[in-house]
């Protein structure tokens, strides 16, 4: 007697999923690494002169604001100092610790992802002074991130790292309540610890060192934490003195300073000192406003997928999920681009950490292009639409997709087969090219 052979079901795909079901996985990956060599080999001085351009247009903001800031509190300075700082980090700093000018521009004792803010304090306050660590900040952002984007081990995933809040058991507009405050003091309260954080899970992962029972590395660390119960990864001082008392002390209160011998002079007494003190703060507060709408809102919304497993770095699996995980907002002239900190063009920077700005720029309708080519969901909307999304899934009123699980396996399945062919194929050339160096002698 036959028995009827059963075909396997179909994974039963959500509606917003059902793209990935006729999704050609493999033309997608051939043409995302094609795209990505292309831009690498397209890149050179125009890259460095735009790059240039960016840092004086930066340092031009802070000369305004460091020439206003004795003179009273202003918005003037407020607003210079503030975008000074965020697009030190955000487009100069971040695209350099990338590698993103490392194999074009000239200088390559400074532009350099290994020489940049990095190996002494006095480094880092010429290159990228802020709260966080560069050291601490290229582990966490630079390898973490990147390449555990929207997994459990993503130091950045703001629905894990808001967890308590999500589940907090009172009205949503008690959560909204505190919003200012998280949102105006981010950068020196959760990601200069939690920065700090990776850098020394790294350190203890190299040597082997156990992690203490009950410890979940993916925790986030916050000073709140460090003054509560502590880490046993480091200590409050250690923290303080290595990673934002500098910060604290140079920036805020000695950098000021000469204002003092300039105030006796003209005879303001310690005014123009205070006013600077005043105005330095304010545009802290600023800077970490404008920050987290750009920065914190790149990867969080209910239309953004989290993944279960990790996946090899420049495989299908990786171009794909940069594309569903990150998000772009409006793209377009310099200086909107600028105030975005280049940011907003969060999707392909993701899919290539190592390209320069200006690429990114160059990149952005061809990604879109080959997006809806296969169908690929692709996100890009109003900087301030995200803000409000990030704040849904801040508060709980909405959470993100998860990639469908079986696709997710398929997917990371297809990308060992594919670089198994690849190394095959590579070693046929070897051996055709000795056999034919064999036939010539």
């Amino acid at each position: 007697m036959c028995v009827p052979q059963t075909r396997e079901a179909e994974p039963k795909l959500a509606p917003n999923d059902q793209w990935v079901k006729d999704f050609d996985f493999d033309g997608f990956t051939v043409d995302m690494k094609r795209l990505g060599d292309e831009l690498e080999k397209n890149q050179g001085p125009a890259d460095v002169r735009h790059l240039k351009k960016m840092v004086m247009w930066s340092n031009a903001c802070g000369l305004i604001g460091m020439l206003t800031m004795g003179l009273g509190i202003n918005p003037i300075a407020i607003i210079g100092l503030s975008t000074f700082t965020f697009t030190r980090w955000t487009m100069i700093a971040h695209h350099t610790c990338h590698g993103g000018y490392d194999k074009i521009h000239p200088n390559k004792s400074r532009w350099n992802r290994f020489k940049f803010a990095v190996g002494s304090l006095w480094n880092r306050m010429c290159d990228w002074f802020d709260w966080m660590m560069p050291e601490a900040w290229n582990v966490e952002h630079n390898n973490r991130h990147h390449y555990c984007l929207s997994e459990i081990e993503d130091p950045d995933l703001v629905e894990n790292n808001l967890v308590e809040m999500r589940d907090l058991n009172v009205p949503t507009f008690v959560k909204w309540l505190v919003l200012p405050g998280l949102v105006s003091t981010w950068k020196w309260f959760y990601y200069a610890p939690n920065t700090y954080k990776e850098l020394k899970l790294a350190k203890w992962r190299k040597e082997g060192r156990k992690i203490p029972d009950g410890v979940v590395p993916s925790d986030a660390v916050t000073v709140r934490v460090l003054l509560s119960g502590g880490t046993p990864f480091y200590s409050f001082w250690e923290f303080f003195s290595i990673v934002i008392g500098p910060y604290l002390l140079i920036h805020f209160f000695l950098f000021p300073a000469p204002l003092l011998v300039l105030g006796e002079y003209l005879g303001t007494g310690h005014a123009m000192y205070i006013s600077a003190v005043k105005n330095l703060f304010l545009a802290e507060l600023l800077t970490n406003v404008h920050g987290f709408v750009a920065i914190v809102t790149n990867h969080a919304g209910d239309d953004m997928y989290r993944f279960k497993e990790g996946c090899r770095p420049y495989s299908g699996s990786f171009y794909l999920r940069q594309v569903l995980a990150s998000v772009d907002f409006w793209t377009g002239s310099d200086l909107n681009d600028f105030m975005h900190g280049y940011l907003n063009y969060q999707i392909e920077h993701h899919m290539w950490p190592s390209l320069s700005m200006l690429s990114y720029k160059r990149s952005q309708p061809l990604v879109k292009d080959l997006c809806a080519k296969y169908g690929v969901p692709y996100v890009q909307e109003n900087v301030f639409k995200r803000t409000k999304k990030t704040i849904d899934i801040m508060t709980g009123s909405a959470s993100m997709r998860w990639f469908p699980e079986e696709y997710e396996r398929k997917f990371i399945e297809r990308d060992a087969v594919l670089e198994a062919a690849k190394k095959d194929k590579r070693k046929t050339v070897l051996l055709s090219d000795k056999c034919m160096e064999a036939v010539q002698e």
